[in-house]
């Protein structure tokens, strides 16, 4: 079988140790078949973008991605990786498997974030992961209101709230309680942060609909909003942000032994002995 994909970028922190290595291995590797290895200005020509690192890398090859529909395939130097999914070990055989068209396609969904300001300005970002409500520069608690498809749900008081896709169900939604969602259902799930009231608990809801939330009046108030982490800057009482599934999807791709449920079971020691585990 031929070549399938002719133009590859690849995308790395290049001042992180732990990508050098399996950088050059790559390189050298691709510079034996037929691949082009574009240079990082021309990624708008890739036919495959191969993100070396960890998911924050696969963030970042994502925003590149949005626009051109380009498929990225992930090799994890990282921590835990559940986007990056390739292992150094396996880095060969999967490039080679997914060049010559042997793979297993993932489309990932994407949210449209509008941040409003009251003097008609407007910023628009788009999460792979989450979009995070968060107080910033104060020990105090925010007061903020969500409404869903227009109808109110809730007032919360807390630390903040994540809005998640079901790709950043396992990142910093898992570890504030919220649930894994598994990567193919068309769903969000909203999770207070630290909240006031032990009621106040995380709510999965259809992609479909879209998500307003508002901060309210409260002294020295002070709170910002980070897309899959970066920050959009300061939200303020008389902002309106509001949360949409994209039109745009971004695809991964998998060599064809990928299994999420065994990633899960890997990354989060499911399934395993723990008295072996802590021994």
């Amino acid at each position: 079988m031929g070549i399938v994909f002719k133009n590859v970028a690849i995308v790395c922190k290049h001042d992180d140790p732990r990508v050098i290595e399996p950088l050059q291995l790559l390189i050298d590797h691709l510079a034996k078949t037929s691949v082009n290895v574009l240079a990082s200005g021309d990624m708008g020509n890739a036919d495959l973008i191969i993100a070396i690192g960890g998911d924050g890398t696969m963030l970042y090859a994502s925003r590149i991605a949005r626009e051109s529909g380009t498929p990225i395939l992930g090799i994890n130097r990282g921590r835990l990786g559940f986007l990056a999914d390739v292992t150094p070990d396996e880095m060969f055989a999967s490039v080679d498997s997914v060049l010559q068209g042997n793979y297993s396609t993932d489309s990932r969904q994407l949210l449209e974030v509008h941040l409003r300001h009251s003097d008609g300005n407007e910023q628009i970002a788009y999460a792979l992961n989450d979009v995070v409500l968060q107080r910033f520069g104060t020990g105090r608690m925010v007061d903020f209101e969500t409404r869903v498809g227009g109808t109110y749900v809730n007032t919360h008081s807390g630390d903040g709230l994540i809005i998640a896709t079901p790709t950043g169900s396992t990142a910093y939604s898992l570890s504030c309680g919220g649930p894994i969602i598994e990567p193919q259902l068309d769903a969000v799930v909203i999770v207070p942060v630290c909240p006031h009231t032990l009621t106040d608990r995380p709510i999965v809801i259809s992609a479909s609909q879209s998500i307003e939330v508002s901060l309210l009046e409260r002294d020295d108030t002070k709170a910002e909003v980070t897309v899959d982490g970066f920050s959009m800057g300061e939200i303020v009482p008389t902002d309106k942000l509001w949360i949409s599934a994209a039109k745009n999807r971004v695809t991964l791709l998998h060599p064809p032994a990928y299994d999420f449920y065994e990633i899960l079971r890997s990354k989060l020691f499911w399934g395993q002995d723990s008295r072996k585990r802590d021994s």
